[in-house]
């Protein structure tokens, strides 16, 4: 009866144009829908997975979280209800809107609107990216993940733990403090870090390819403003990524090479070296708080921290052995391993 993903996401905007060109040229999302108020986009065989609606205002206006089925959906209600939520039943036109089969609706302690549904619509016609892209990953792991921010995150941390089921993925405190849940085997489909404020931080998209990252930052560069965290890699779920600025005041982060989870087993730790391994430069990030990111990305470095890379069947090869001295690690490694038989 828990959520099982991330389905899709709503936010404002002053202006439609600015995010067909952002979502298209740049994202590589497909846009489907649009009337003189609303946008919608595609990224896979669903029929709509971003939707923006230009009220003049910026920001999220709603997160669709997918459950089941019809049965699911009522008592994932029933259990917000028990624990003193308020729960609205959706309007068929909502659900049509929506292309679901049905949704309930309720609010977050931190005020956010959160769409819990089912059956969601798929397209009978492929999805046409709008740039040339290797698409994006997503299925059972959801669209992608969401982090929010807020004044004090242990409330809604709390929520979304222990009334809607999301598994502790891990956290860390330093150079913020930012807590990180998994509701599937996508290392983290929700994040809150503590800012002093309370919004919308970034919305994460995941490509099948590498390359699909590094044309999009060339293209991303082009736009003064537009970067707004350099490239970087990821100490958590070891996504190799960059983030933009979008024309609804929040970033996009796009990456590859998301690690997932077990959840039934994943054991929840806290992250010593930080939010990055390397890179990431956070431009929203205060100035005292920027250089505490880079002394412990610095120590990464000093470290020798890694992490392996995360890649699926067919999207690589195999390169051989040319150097000594990794021939020689690796050696080493696999004839410990080898003695603990």
């Amino acid at each position: 009866m828990l959520p099982q993903a991330l389905g899709y996401v709503q936010f404002s905007a002053p202006d439609l144009d600015d995010w067909r060109t952002y979502g298209t040229r740049l994202l590589g999302l497909q846009a489907v829908d649009r009337s003189a108020k609303t946008l919608a986009f595609r990224m896979d065989d669903r029929k709509q997975r971003v939707l923006i609606d230009a009220d003049g205002r910026q920001g999220v206006k709603t997160f669709g979280w997918e459950v089941a089925d019809a049965t699911a959906l009522d008592a994932l209600a029933a259990r917000l209800e028990a624990n003193g939520t308020p729960v609205a039943r959706g309007a068929r036109a909502l659900a049509e809107e929506r292309r679901v089969a049905d949704l309930v609706v309720a609010k977050d302690p931190l005020g956010n609107t959160l769409e819990f549904f089912h059956g969601p619509e798929i397209a009978g016609d492929p999805f046409v990216p709008g740039r040339n892209i290797s698409g994006f990953r997503t299925g059972p792991l959801g669209l992608g993940h969401v982090v929010m921010t807020g004044d004090r995150i242990d409330p809604v941390v709390d929520f979304y733990r222990n009334v809607l089921g999301f598994g502790l993925s891990d956290y860390y405190d330093h150079p913020f403090p930012a807590r990180f849940m998994h509701c599937n085997p996508r290392h983290h489909s929700l994040a809150f870090v503590e800012t002093g404020k309370v919004g919308m931080h970034h919305l994460m998209m995941e490509l099948y390819s590498f390359d699909d990252i590094g044309q999009g930052y060339d293209l991303a560069q082009l736009e003064e403003g537009r970067v707004g965290v350099t490239l970087g890699r990821h100490a958590g779920d070891y996504m190799t990524s960059f983030y933009t600025n979008t024309p609804s005041g929040f970033l996009v982060e796009y990456g590859w090479g998301g690690q997932c989870i077990d959840p039934e087993t994943w054991v929840a730790t806290e992250r010593q070296e930080g939010p990055s391994i390397w890179g990431h430069d956070r431009s929203w990030l205060p100035p005292e708080k920027r250089e505490e990111a880079l002394r412990m990305r610095l120590k990464n470095a000093e470290d020798g921290l890694r992490r392996p890379v995360q890649v699926m069947e067919g999207n690589y090869n195999l390169m051989p052995g040319v150097c000594p001295w990794w021939d020689g690690i690796t050696g080493r490694a696999e004839k410990r391993q080898g003695g603990k038989g």
